[in-house]
């Protein structure tokens, strides 16, 4: 998730373990705890970028890093604020789990995370876009309105409660709503006699009325999306998979590196003599003149005989036709 979402969350798990005997600080330390994971991004701009998608939600969003980390920095920030004279088990239980809700949340998103890193299985439910405004802002509104009272007050602590219900419930039920889409697909795909073998859906940007769907077919991807205010029949857009033009670049370690990473679901393409690896799991980003470029997309490079990658930079982008077109498909077609 988004990395106020995450702040959030780690202030009101923070405010839940320690509030009543720390106040604020337990806001504070616990907004820390939420935001640690993400430095992951840090140490990626160190490396190359396959390398650097590879650790992205890795080590730092799994249960070892929570169970390594939390003792140490509960240590710490106990010799920090001896003046509470808590010792340092209750610092290492908040710490512990305002790093853990961090990937727990992550793993409801499209990415998702390596939560039993060093197993490379990742867990992604994807039910939820990584910034969902009716997730984020009904906790955020709880959370704020923690700050206007004292720690020993029974007030705060239910309106810190009642942030962590409804964000939970709100989580959980995006899992039914995924469910309740991907049957729309199946029954649109059953109808329209399509052969296929795999559906993956995943929430548009800011909403969970709208949803995207991969399928993959023998030959090629198909894309599609689907609002629960649509009027009229789900149409499938195809992509084919170009596999056998790009044979030998399927033998390059660092290709298939990126294969792996995108769990299959790729598109390789040759455009002005250089090729390109698209992440498919994500879909396309439309543009306002008509056209259309990948999510995730890599152009590749041949180098003392490896294939090297370069995440291609996401320009030409209309954030305000996005929304208007985001905004008028969930209206329904």
């Amino acid at each position: 998730m988004d990395s106020l979402t995450q702040i959030v969350l780690g202030a009101a798990i923070g405010e839940a373990v320690l509030g009543k005997k720390v106040g604020n600080k337990a806001l504070l330390y616990g907004a820390i705890a939420g935001t640690i994971p993400d430095l992951d991004v840090v140490f990626g701009n160190f490396t190359d970028t396959i390398t650097a998608i590879e650790w992205h939600r890795g080590f730092s969003h799994s249960l070892l890093f929570s169970i390594l980390l939390a003792p140490i920095l509960g240590w710490l920030v106990n010799k920090i604020e001896r003046k509470y004279a808590l010792g340092w088990k209750p610092w290492a239980k908040l710490f512990f789990l305002g790093l853990f809700t961090h990937p727990l949340l992550d793993a409801f998103t499209t990415w998702g995370t390596q939560l039993f890193w060093p197993f490379s299985t990742r867990l992604a439910f994807n039910s939820i876009f990584v910034i969902d405004p009716l997730y984020t802002l009904p906790f955020l509104i709880c959370t704020l309105m923690v700050l206007f009272y004292k720690r020993d007050s029974n007030k705060r602590s239910q309106i810190n409660r009642t942030g962590l219900y409804i964000s939970t419930f709100y989580l959980l039920s995006t899992l039914v709503v995924k469910q309740v889409a991907t049957q729309q697909f199946e029954k649109a795909l059953q109808s329209q006699e399509i052969d296929y073998t795999q559906v993956s859906t995943r929430p548009a940007p800011f909403s969970t009325i709208l949803w995207n769907a991969n399928i993959d077919t023998p030959d090629a991807y198909l894309i599609a999306d689907y609002s629960f205010f649509d009027t009229q029949a789900i149409q499938f857009k195809k992509y084919p998979k170009k596999r056998d033009a790009a044979i030998k670049l399927l033998e390059y370690h660092n290709v298939q590196r990126l294969i792996a990473i995108s769990e299959g679901w790729y598109v390789l393409e040759q455009k002005k003599g250089a090729w390109y690896f698209n992440d498919f799991r994500f879909g396309s980003i439309p543009k306002k003149d008509g056209s259309e470029s990948f999510t995730f997309s890599y152009e590749l490079e041949l180098q003392n005989s490896e294939i090297y990658a370069t995440e291609v930079p996401k320009t030409g982008m209309d954030a305000k036709f996005l929304l208007h077109r985001i905004l008028e498909r969930i209206k329904g077609n």
